[in-house]
């Protein structure tokens, strides 16, 4: 049966319910699916899309999240794409959205993901799957701000995001949020993603910086570079799924951060 959805862009999205054949063109989101019970349903998703490791050797890949494969896409017939705001382009989700229903996701908080989770499992008819998901993020992540408080975590911090140039994550991105709920204090004041100068970082003063491992892959070597010029500032590696990745990831991301924040301490 024909059933309508409307996505986080506010655009209605008809569907034949439950979808049977879907492509995943984010990451995360991706996980999140075959978290919910649709390892048969799902017939593509993107070369970035690598958990969990079994299914991405299995599944069709149909390009990147920013440079889709449109042919092969249009190869599968699907009956769903599933995409992000931020991940995806709006002149290929524009191109899809003529041929298929694509429903997009737009999430810059904890809140945001939750929301999502339960929104994408309406989709897919796994309710009770998203719910049990939701109280595990919802009940971990209540810990680990409690625990943040307890402990005094207060610190000024960057983000690093890519090399050469250096880039960074500013206010109004979910890494920002993971951040903050973590007793953190991100020193950039702008928005969203943007180059930063070694010279800037330095005159911010951080107290800590952090390199995350996607979607440039940071190194140690790379802390030794920092460190020369900022050696005030804690400098340390960090994954950068943990951070970044909105879906049931999130679950895993509790334990990482219990053990992160001993860090800090």
């Amino acid at each position: 049966m024909q059933k309508i959805f409307t996505d986080q862009l506010g655009r209605e999205v008809s569907i034949n319910y439950p979808p049977k054949r879907i492509i995943s063109i984010v990451p995360s989101q991706t996980e999140l699916l075959f978290e919910l019970g649709l390892s048969e349903e799902i017939i593509g998703i993107t070369k970035f899309c690598v958990h969990p490791a079994k299914h991405f050797k299995e599944k069709t890949k149909v390009g990147g999240t920013k440079k889709l494969n449109l042919e092969l896409i249009r190869s599968l017939q699907p009956d769903l794409i599933i995409g992000n705001k931020e991940e995806n382009t709006r002149a290929e989700i524009d191109l899809l959205s003529e041929e298929f229903p694509v429903w997009i996701s737009d999430v810059t908080t904890l809140e945001d993901a939750m929301k999502t989770i339960t929104q994408i499992a309406e989709l897919v008819d796994r309710q009770p799957e998203a719910a049990y998901l939701n109280f595990l993020i919802s009940a971990g992540f209540n810990d680990l701000q409690t625990l943040a408080l307890q402990q005094g975590i207060d610190k000024k911090v960057i983000y690093l995001i890519w090399k050469d140039p250096y880039m960074i994550a500013g206010k109004d991105t979910f890494i920002d949020d993971i951040l903050t709920k973590n007793g953190l204090t991100n020193v950039i004041r702008e928005s969203r993603y943007l180059e930063i100068e070694l010279e800037t970082i330095i005159a911010l003063k951080p107290e800590l910086v952090f390199l995350s491992s996607e979607p440039y892959p940071f190194k140690e070597k790379h802390i030794a570079e920092l460190r020369s010029a900022i050696p005030d500032a804690k400098i340390m590696l960090v994954d950068g799924e943990m951070f970044s990745w909105f879906g049931s990831r999130l679950v895993k991301a509790v334990q990482y951060l219990f053990q992160f924040q001993k860090e800090l301490i």
